[in-house]
């Protein structure tokens, strides 16, 4: 088996950047979801209800990011300079966030047709994973529940054969795309490496509406939830992929190989 994508998402909820290489951090691959967007309540935004948030696009540019609207473009700096401090809602946590500025909020707010604010999550902020299925001090970012996410090319492969039209890996949003195993093998991992790094594989990923999202035009439909519901539900959730956290943190490399050293029985 062998890493095949590494994705990272720089504003939680918008377009991913495909990369060749990335840093291991403790909250997640370097840049990921340090960023995120809130509205006038502090409460975090997203495609759930937000679906036009897909058809912003993030490339690298030398100093940050360019986010781009249709033909609009900003540049974002890898890290902001102003760090006023405001408490803002994820989930269930309340975390100290930076403001990055009225620039970014105007342009946001303009292309969405809402009030909204951009904010940063500095590296040395705490918040801490799902306590449910992990016990020591783990760390996440603005990601939802956990800081890395991983998904087999043949899982994607097996719900595209039972679907009228395939859909691509990104409606999933995963930091790791791996292939060489059967469909959904990774739902059994626990301890394994992608190349010189360890991870372990806590719990399987629950999916919501957003999997319905086109990424290249905003619009929604019922795939593929409705296909995965009739055969990837346990409970209440339905279930597409693995979410991780970190035991080393060295640099993954597109090609890497993957052992998998433990499973679930």
């Amino acid at each position: 088996m062998r890493l095949t994508e590494i994705w990272i998402y720089p504003i939680k909820s918008l377009g991913g950047i495909r990369v060749k290489d990335a840093v291991v951090l403790n909250k997640g691959l370097q840049y990921d979801r340090r960023y995120m967007l809130v509205d006038e309540n502090n409460q975090f935004i997203t495609q759930r209800s937000v679906h036009e948030l897909a058809l912003f696009k993030l490339s690298f540019s030398n100093e940050g990011f360019v986010v781009s609207f249709k033909q609009d473009k900003i540049k974002l700096p890898f890290k902001p300079d102003q760090l006023d401090a405001s408490i803002v809602s994820i989930w269930e946590d309340q975390v100290q966030a930076a403001e990055v500025g009225p620039r970014f909020n105007d342009w946001f707010s303009k292309h969405l047709k809402i009030n909204c604010r951009l904010v940063y999550f500095p590296e040395d902020n705490k918040r801490l994973v799902d306590r449910d299925y992990v016990s020591g001090d783990e760390q996440v970012s603005f990601a939802d529940g956990y800081p890395y996410l991983i998904i087999g090319q043949s899982s994607l492969d097996d719900l595209n054969s039972r679907l009228a039209e395939p859909v691509p890996m990104n409606r999933f949003r995963p930091n790791f795309v791996f292939e060489g195993a059967e469909p959904f093998e990774e739902d059994r991992w626990v301890n394994f490496t992608i190349g010189a790094n360890r991870f372990k594989g806590v719990k399987l990923c629950a999916r919501c509406v957003l999997t319905t999202v086109n990424q290249e035009t905003g619009t929604s439909g019922v795939e593929p939830l409705a296909t995965l519901s009739n055969y990837r539900k346990v409970g209440s959730k339905v279930n597409f992929g693995k979410n991780l956290i970190p035991i080393d943190f060295y640099q993954v490399n597109e090609g890497d190989p993957i052992h998998v050293e433990s499973f679930h029985t």
